[in-house]
């Protein structure tokens, strides 16, 4: 890493916000070179705001990807909401995230009225997936039906997310807004997430991979216990679903489907950690957690 100009130093937090499923995951793994997000094919992935934290010579930028946003459902859909709310409050900017493969629809006009009309913090709108358009015109419509939907003038950048185009650039316009001052965390730290979280997040993101549409968001992922040691770590995790469906599901024929899922987790936590894991899986039935307020709070969600 080059060395800290202090002088002319920027910090500052910049928020990620966007639909479900538009890419804020993505960008943040990008932006930071590692994986500290899960990010996957379907909706609403990210439960909780995660912060990323990219330093280099002069700037440390604490970037925050929250959950998608959209009209809440059920009391989960209400803490997602409540998550991305908070995080504008003492945001520096704002990154608007938006799909630029479809024109301007009801779910970004809504994150508009609901969450940046009266924004104090700058808003960059950044067009995500540019590089899955063939049709410049097409591509172009896309753009301006955006500009036309909101009432300010926005700074704007295209971007592909997955494979890094105009990435550098865009931090380079992050920066523009930061103001100056000393680094938040330590220039070696990429998060403030705790192995803990990190293991709850990579066993749920498995889930979702192996079971795609079957057990899509309904199931939670709680440590039970997490015991490091100098060769291993020991790790107890307990998967709880809405009804004995999605259970059979998870278990699948033998146990082949719960064999799966932690196999493809534990390779991961292995290569995270650099040693040894084991990882023992359980999964439990909660009938209509998603509409608990108790088990929100219990699981995590508050």
């Amino acid at each position: 890493m080059n060395k800290i100009n202090e002088k002319n130093f920027k910090s500052g937090l910049a928020t990620i916000v966007a639909r479900p499923n538009v890419g804020k995951s993505t960008l943040l793994n990008k932006i930071l070179g590692q994986k500290i997000a899960i990010a996957t094919p379907l909706r609403q992935t990210t439960r909780k705001n995660l912060k990323g934290i990219y330093t280099d010579s002069d700037s440390q930028i604490v970037l925050i990807d929250t959950p998608g946003v959209h009209k809440p459902l059920n009391e989960l859909g209400k803490y997602l909401s409540n998550q991305s709310k908070d995080a504008l409050v003492d945001t520096d900017i704002i990154l608007f995230m938006v799909d630029a493969t479809q024109p301007c629809g009801l779910g970004d006009k809504w994150i508009w009225d609901n969450y940046l009309k009266d924004a104090k913090a700058p808003i960059i709108l950044v067009y995500n997936k540019v590089d899955l358009i063939k049709n410049m015109e097409e591509r172009e419509l896309n753009v301006f039906s955006y500009k036309k939907a909101f009432e300010r003038n926005l700074d704007s950048i295209k971007i592909s997310a997955k494979t890094g185009r105009n990435v550098d650039d865009l931090i380079k316009k992050i920066k523009e807004f930061l103001p100056y001052g000393e680094k938040f965390y330590d220039e070696d730290m990429v998060s403030d997430t705790n192995m803990r979280e990190i293991a709850s997040e990579i066993i749920r993101e498995k889930i979702i991979l192996n079971t795609k549409d079957e057990v899509p968001h309904s199931v939670a992922v709680l440590i039970d216990s997490y015991k490091e040691e100098e060769n291993i770590d020991k790790i107890s995790a307990k998967i709880i679903v809405n009804n004995d469906s999605q259970k059979g599901i998870l278990i699948g024929k033998q146990g082949a489907m719960l064999k799966k899922i932690g196999s493809s987790a534990r390779i991961e936590l292995e290569t995270i950690l650099e040693k040894k894991v084991f990882l023992e899986l359980f999964v439990k039935v909660q009938k209509n957690w998603l509409k608990d307020k108790n088990a929100i709070k219990e699981f995590g969600f508050e």
